[in-house]
């Protein structure tokens, strides 16, 4: 590190052939994964606006999480936090969703769709909807994410993740099948009403 007259800590690269244990780990384990980390996030959360951040903050929590504790797979723990960053990302833009008003006389007082009422409950309904598809197992999640959120064909799915159609169908099946038990014992009867 450089520490200028300024006061400010500047991080610089270390110099060739200098690298620490630490930072080759991080080069070799994590960052070598940027790439594939990208794609997987813009197929199967192109909702994300984003994902250069998001990369980054996942970055940062797996360098946090090696401070504290050796990691295993560091790219299974890279990938289920940024999976994880992303559903809270999307959580978050469909909470607050922010639009910009210029001119007052535009708004209208009253409207035709839901009340607030019905508008809270459908936003909890799909917080926990969110909830239910995060406890699905990994390829299962995938799956039903792309099939019901995404509405990418059957076929398409198979052929993206090199598996036949037919367990694209019997995972889809599977992982409904345990959203709804998961949103009955928390008293949401039906997402369709």
């Amino acid at each position: 590190m450089n520490v200028p007259d300024s006061g400010t800590t500047v991080l610089t690269r270390p110099r060739q052939g200098a690298t620490s244990p630490d930072a080759r780990w991080f080069a070799e384990e994590v960052h070598v994964h940027e790439r594939s980390l990208k794609g997987y996030l813009r197929g199967v959360f192109p909702a994300v606006r984003d994902v250069d951040d998001l990369v980054q903050e996942s970055y940062l929590r797996v360098w946090r999480a090696r401070a504290i504790e050796p990691i295993r797979s560091a790219k299974a723990l890279l990938f289920r936090i940024a999976r994880h960053l992303a559903i809270d990302a999307i959580r978050h833009s469909q909470a607050s969703p922010t639009v910009e008003v210029t001119d007052l006389r535009t708004l209208s007082v009253s409207t035709d769709g839901p009340g607030v009422v019905e508008q809270a409950s459908q936003s909890q309904e799909v917080e926990l909807l969110l909830q239910a598809i995060d406890t699905l197992p990994a390829r299962c999640r995938e799956i039903v994410i792309l099939r019901k959120l995404q509405a990418v064909p059957q076929k398409e799915i198979a052929a993206r993740l090199g598996l036949s159609e037919q367990t694209v169908q019997v995972q889809v099946a599977r992982g409904v099948k345990k959203c709804e038990r998961y949103l009955k014992r928390r008293g949401v009867r039906s997402m369709e009403s």
